[in-house]
């Protein structure tokens, strides 16, 4: 016997085999089900000692005496106020058995609320960190261009760092704020957090699997538009409108990823409300369109089959109704007393769509919208993600709209999830305000520079459609909706080319910029004014200014109120190349002037580092020298 109790391997029967070598990971769980098993122990006790109360012995002289007596008597009162206090104990060990048995057993599948705020949980949190991600590759797939990786520090520990710790810290994401990118695509979401229960009854917990990703930005590319918006306020957002390819997307005033991870620091972004380091404007700002909405308002006619609609031009401005403010082209200029000076844009002759985009006509465009009427508009805005809202006080009510993305998992979506862009379009808004609209002014303010990418990506979409953005490249691509049909996909885009490529266009800095390339182009310039508060140079700090007011007493009191500017965008949307489009760009710059001053030469630019990239096709990667030759060694010498 004991030479066969020798040969038994033991080893297998330890607590290490048994448990898969998670003893210490499952000691609190076994601690805290004995604690659950000792209270229920205690429970019960606490009952049958209730219950047998009632039944005590009682000494045979109490039988005689009457029911008035035998209550008053100081055995029975204090047995009576024992049972209240059994009663109460009772209770309590209920509540706390209860709360214990819900928490370590039930709470993964019946409240949801803890599965989406246990990413906030430190215990997770660290228990995640303990496991090495993978790393974060561009579209490349190249590890020498990782976006995210592993490096030993200078004491020789292994930390985590990012290549363009600036560039992409609105997409990466902090540990403190909104978890981005890195927070998400490294963290398997399909399986609840896992219970008491569960950590002790598993014998092996799979590990999540920490996997290498590549995602869609180009990381020259992402490099190369930071640099174009250094000492500008704004943003620049690069699609693939075939596929939904989030190539590049950048924010400015951007943060380093270095300095979100102390808590003083953090704040200290967070209270800067001059520059709004930590705001994605890319994604998460509304901006007036100016004329570039005119393509939607483009769009939208030739979804109503009003794309031969020709309107006047007045040389007095357009007036919607009789007695309201005119409209007035951008060449025109409405005085004090109500005359207009100046000509109409391309002339005061009727004109058609093309001429009227090409020139950009504010007078053809806001009676094109108010020919269409607001519930063509409003059906358009739904094909393209934006919110159509009866009021603008309902406008103004923001929301997050991840459904837009095409991704793995809601909680990436929910990480770089864009604000919903929004217009009015309720059966209350006058005229006026409809054609303010169809020329991307008034109540259509609430767009987002990434909006107006994806508005300019659907003429560069070979079938009309609008393609859900993605940012993983394992994603399959996904039609968000089918918005034109390939044949009116290819008209807008031959319209869009008149802006860039005939004479008259306001955009045609592009194609002096692009010349000799054999890149051809459509886009739209805007150029839109907006109310901004003022901030001093100096110290950051808004400046204000006294104003009065009645409150409800009917009493003027003072107050402090922003002193406001007139803040003038930059703005320009552009798809190239024209016969098959392989970026659709959109570029905003705060107080950056006309569209063809600041924001088109930024998006000409980017054109050409994304054909030097090879993203516009191999026909167009400007070619290489070849190399020279090497020269022949001289016969009977050694080669120095």
């Amino acid at each position: 016997m004991l030479m066969l109790l020798l040969q038994v391997d033991w080893s297998k029967w330890s607590l290490e085999a048994l448990f898969g070598g998670q003893v210490l990971e499952r000691t609190p769980a076994g601690l805290t089900i004995v604690y659950i098993v000792g209270v229920g122990v205690l429970l019960g006790f606490l009952v049958l000692s209730f219950f047998d109360n009632f039944n005590r012995p009682k000494f045979l002289f109490e039988f005689d005496l009457p029911k008035e007596v035998r209550r008053k008597l100081t055995q029975t009162i204090a047995n009576r106020s024992i049972r209240v206090w059994q009663f109460v104990f009772i209770f309590l060990a209920f509540a706390v058995f209860g709360f214990q048995v819900y928490w370590i057993y039930f709470a993964d599948e019946s409240n949801e609320q803890f599965q989406a705020l246990a990413y906030k949980d430190l215990r997770g949190r660290r228990a995640t960190a303990a496991n090495l991600r993978g790393w974060m590759l561009d579209r490349n797939g190249k590890l020498v261009d990782s976006l995210a990786y592993y490096k030993k520090d200078q004491n020789g520990d292994i930390v985590r760092a990012f290549s363009l710790e600036r560039e992409m810290a609105h997409l990466l994401g902090t540990e403190r704020g909104t978890p981005g990118l890195e927070r998400t695509l490294f963290k398997r979401i399909s399986d609840p957090t896992p219970e008491v229960w569960e950590v002790l009854t598993t014998i092996k917990r799979k590990e999540d699997q920490q996997k290498d990703i590549k995602i869609t930005i180009d990381k020259e590319l992402q490099s190369y538009i930071a640099k174009q918006l250094e000492g500008k306020k704004g943003a620049i957002v690069v699609l693939n409108p075939q596929n939904g390819d989030i190539l590049a997307m950048y924010s400015n005033p951007s943060f380093s990823l270095a300095e979100a991870q102390n808590l003083e620091d953090y704040l200290k972004l967070e209270g800067n409300k001059r520059d709004k380091p930590l705001l994605n404007r890319a994604t998460r700002e509304f901006y007036v369109p100016g004329s570039t909405f005119k393509t939607f308002t483009m769009i939208s006619a030739f979804r109503a089959g009003k794309q031969n609609a020709q309107f006047p031009s007045y040389a007095d401005g357009f007036r919607p109704t009789r007695g309201s403010r005119p409209i007035v082209d951008a060449t025109q200029k409405l005085q004090a007393d109500g005359t207009v000076t100046g000509v109409c844009d391309g002339g005061c002759e009727p004109k058609n769509i093309q001429f009227a985009y090409q020139v950009s006509s504010n007078q053809y465009f806001a009676q094109l919208a108010i020919e269409l009427g607001r519930e063509r508009l409003a059906e358009t805005a739904r094909l393209f993600g934006i919110g159509p809202a009866e009021s603008p006080e309902d406008a103004l009510l923001q929301k997050f709209f991840p459904n837009i993305l095409n991704t793995s998992s809601p909680a990436v979506a929910n990480s770089i999830a864009p604000q919903q862009s929004t217009m009015v379009t309720g059966k209350d808004i006058s005229p006026f305000d409809l054609g303010l609209e169809g020329m991307g002014q008034g109540y259509a303010g609430q767009m987002t520079p990434f909006q107006m990418a994806m508005i300019a990506a659907v003429p560069g979409n070979m079938e009309g459609r609008l393609m859900k953005p993605r940012i993983e490249m394992d994603q399959a691509p996904e039609m968000f909706a089918q918005v034109l049909s390939p044949q009116q996909a290819a008209v807008a885009r031959q319209i869009m080319s008149t802006v860039t490529e005939e004479p008259g266009g306001t955009g045609t800095v592009i194609s002096a910029k692009l010349a000799g390339t054999g890149i051809r182009t459509g886009g739209k310039t805007g150029t839109a004014e907006k109310q901004a508060p003022l901030y001093d140079e100096k110290t950051g700090k808004l400046r204000t200014e006294k104003k009065r007011r009645k409150d409800e007493k009917g009493e003027w009191v003072e107050y402090q109120a922003p002193l406001m500017y007139e803040r003038t965008d930059s703005w320009f949307i552009t798809i190239a190349p024209l016969e098959q489009p392989q970026v659709a760009i959109s570029v905003v710059v705060e107080g950056g002037g006309f569209g063809a001053r600041t924001a088109a030469p930024i998006a000409a630019n980017v054109i050409l580092k994304a054909r030097e990239l090879g993203l516009l096709g191999d026909q167009y990667k400007p070619k290489t020298a070849p190399a020279s030759s090497p020269a022949k060694k001289p016969k009977g010498r050694r080669a120095q």
